[in-house]
C-alpha cells in the first residue's frame, strides 16, 4: 500500500541512512528537523522493531478486545460484536494509512497540532492547532489513567476470584492501585528510559506469544458451539429497537482496541530514519494487531457462554469470567488473567512515554502554562522528566475521582476515544483541504500516491461516525449513574482551552508553522 516515491530535499538526503550520531540520528531526520526548525534534544535510539513493539502494544489490540467485549455483547451480541470489529478495522485502517503519510511529511513529536499548524489555512491554523495540542494532551492523560484503571480493576477481579467469601471490594483500593501503577509506569519511562527500545522489543515478544496463551486453552478448553449460533446472531440488549443502530453503538469496544497509531507519531524525534520508519511501524502495527485482534474477538464470541451470565460477573469483566467458564479452573483463568494484565500495564508504559512528548512538543510552542518548566528535557536521563512528573500527578487526581464516583470516572476515561478522534479528524481534513485546494505539501518518502485524497476523504467519514457514536450511553434507558457524561467533560475542556487562548495564549502562542521551512514543498 504504501510507496518510497525517492523524492529528495536537498543534497544531504541523498544519504539519509548514513548514521552522523546516535543522537541526531540519519542525515535524513537531521533534514526532517532542520525543516521544522526545532533542534535534536532527545537520543534517536528506537529502530523498527521497537517502534512495532511500542505501538503495538499501547494499542492492546487482542488484549482490548477481550476487556472492552462487554460494549459488544450488550450492543450486538456475539455475531454483531465480530461484525462490528471487522468493519472498525477496515474503516479504520483508512485512517492509519492517513496519518502513516501525514508522519512521513513531518516526523515530529508534536503529531496533530503540528499538522494542523502546517496544513490549516492561515486564517485558522493558530486556533486549530491550539484547540488540537489540548485535546491531544486530554486525550493521552486520560489514556494513561485508563490502562491504569483497567490493570486496578483486574487485579480486583482476580483477587475477587480466589477470595470470593473474605474480599469486600472498596473504591479507595482501586484508586491506590492506579496511582501505584502510574508510578511504576514511570519510573520505566526515567530509569529505564535509554533501555526502552529494547524493553519494547522484548514486550513485543510477550505481546505475540501471550496472544497464543490465550488462544490455545480457549480453543481447546472451551464447550463446542455451532457456528451459526455465533455468526447468525445478533442483538439488541440496550433497546435501541435496531439491530444495526445497536451494533454501530457497540462500535466504542472496537475502536478502542484500535485506536492509539498516533502514539509513536510523539516519540518521532527519537526514531533513527524517522520518516521512513515511522510510516512502516504504523502499518505493520495495523497487520500485526488487526488480525490478531479479529481472531481473538471470534474466539471471544464462542466461548462467552451465557451473555447475561459473563455481563453480570462479580469480577468486573467478562473475559475473566469467560476464562473461568472455560477452564473450570480458579488457578488458570488467574493465570490467564496476568497475562492480560501484564500487556496492560506495558500499554500504560507506553501511554506515559507519549504523553510525556506530548505535553514536551507542545510546550515548546507556548501552547501550555508554565511551558518553559514543561519544556526541558533532562540532562541525566534524556528525557522531558518534569512533563512526565506533571503527567503522574494529573493521573493521581483523575483517580481520586473514582473514590467519590466510578460513573465520573469512567466518564473523563472515555475522553480519550473522543479527544484523539477529533485530533484525527482535524489534522486529515487540514491536509484534505490543502490538496482539494491544490496547495503544496511537502514530500513523503511514504506514500499512498494517487490513492491518497480517496483515503483521506474516507478517513474523514468514519471518523466523524465514529465520534458521534463514541458519545451514546451503552444502553438506551439511562439513568444519571449510567450516562455517558464524556460529551460535557469534552466541552468544557474545549471551552477552557478557548479562554485560555483569548486570554493569553493567542499573544504567545503562534504554532510551529512560524519555524517551518516551506521552500522544499512541491
Amino acid at each position: 500500500m504504501g510507496q518510497d516515491n525517492g523524492i529528495i530535499l536537498t543534497e544531504r538526503s541523498k544519504t539519509a541512512e548514513d548514521v552522523s550520531s546516535p543522537r541526531e540520528g540519519t542525515a535524513q531526520d537531521k533534514e526532517d528537523m532542520w525543516r521544522v526548525g526545532r533542534d535534536q534534544e532527545l537520543n534517536r535510539n528506537f529502530r523498527f522493531l521497537s517502534v512495532l513493539g511500542f505501538t503495538a502494544v499501547l494499542m492492546c489490540t487482542w488484549e482490548a478486545v477481550l476487556f472492552g467485549a462487554s460494549y459488544g455483547l450488550l450492543n450486538g451480541g456475539k455475531g454483531g460484536m465480530i461484525y462490528t470489529y471487522l468493519g472498525a478495522l477496515a474503516g479504520f485502517s483508512f485512517v492509519i494509512l492517513s496519518m502513516a503519510e501525514m508522519a512521513s511529511m513531518a516526523p515530529t513529536s508534536g503529531g496533530q497540532y503540528h499538522w494542523v499548524s502546517e496544513f490549516a489555512p492561515a486564517s485558522s491554523q493558530a486556533l486549530l492547532s491550539y484547540i488540537t495540542g489540548w485535546i491531544c494532551v486530554l486525550g493521552w492523560h486520560t489514556g494513561i489513567a485508563g490502562c491504569c484503571y483497567t490493570v486496578a480493576n483486574m487485579m480486583v477481579g482476580v483477587i475477587a476470584i480466589n477470595y470470593p467469601e473474605t474480599y469486600v471490594y472498596e473504591a479507595w483500593h482501586v484508586t491506590l492501585l492506579v496511582i501505584a501503577v502510574a508510578v511504576v509506569a514511570l519510573l520505566f519511562n526515567t530509569f529505564l528510559a535509554q533501555k526502552l527500545p529494547l524493553i519494547e522489543g522484548i514486550i513485543l515478544i510477550v505481546h505475540c506469544f501471550g496472544f497464543f496463551g490465550i488462544l490455545i486453552p480457549l480453543w481447546v478448553l472451551s464447550p463446542k458451539v455451532p457456528a451459526a449460533d455465533v455468526f447468525g446472531s445478533i442483538e439488541d440488549r440496550g433497546g435501541w429497537g435496531n439491530n444495526g443502530l445497536a451494533c454501530l453503538v457497540g462500535l466504542t469496544g472496537p475502536i478502542y482496541a484500535l485506536i492509539g497509531p498516533d502514539s509513536a507519531v510523539h516519540m518521532a524525534e527519537e526514531i533513527r530514519d524517522a520518516s521512513r520508519v515511522l510510516p512502516r511501524g504504523m502499518m505493520w502495527t495495523l497487520i500485526l494487531n488487526g488480525s490478531t485482534g479479529l481472531v481473538m474477538i471470534i474466539t471471544m464470541a464462542f466461548c462467552v457462554g451465557d451473555i447475561d451470565e459473563v455481563l453480570a460477573s462479580q469480577t468486573g469483566f467478562a473475559f475473566i469470567q469467560v476464562f473461568l467458564n472455560a477452564t473450570g479452573s480458579v488457578s488458570a483463568a488467574t493465570g490467564m488473567t496476568c497475562v492480560i494484565m501484564i500487556m496492560q500495564f506495558c500499554a500504560a508504559i507506553s501511554n506515559v512515554a507519549t504523553t510525556s512528548r506530548q505535553i514536551y512538543s507542545f510546550a515548546r510552542d507556548n501552547g501550555l502554562p508554565f511551558s518553559s518548566f514543561f519544556a526541558q528535557v533532562n540532562p541525566t536521563f534524556t528525557v522531558p522528566l518534569n512533563a512526565l512528573c506533571v503527567s503522574l500527578v494529573i493521573v493521581s487526581l483523575l483517580s481520586l475521582i473514582n473514590i467519590g464516583s466510578s460513573v465520573a470516572f469512567n466518564a473523563i476515561m472515555s475522553l480519550g476515544t473522543a479527544a484523539l478522534l477529533s485530533s484525527y479528524i482535524i489534522s486529515i481534513s487540514c491536509v484534505r483541504l490543502r490538496r482539494w485546494r491544490g496547495q503544496p505539501l511537502p514530500p513523503a518518502r511514504w506514500s499512498m500516491g494517487k490513492f491518497t485524497p480517496i483515503c483521506d476523504s474516507v478517513s474523514i467519514l468514519v471518523l466523524a461516525v465514529v465520534l458521534l457514536f463514541s458519545f451514546f450511553p451503552l444502553s438506551k434507558e439511562v439513568t444519571p449513574t449510567d450516562m455517558n457524561w464524556s460529551i460535557v467533560i469534552f466541552g468544557g475542556v474545549v471551552m477552557i482551552s478557548l479562554s485560555y487562548y483569548v486570554l493569553r495564549a493567542r499573544h504567545v502562542y503562534k504554532g510551529p508553522v512560524t519555524r517551518v521551512k516551506m521552500a522544499n514543498y512541491q
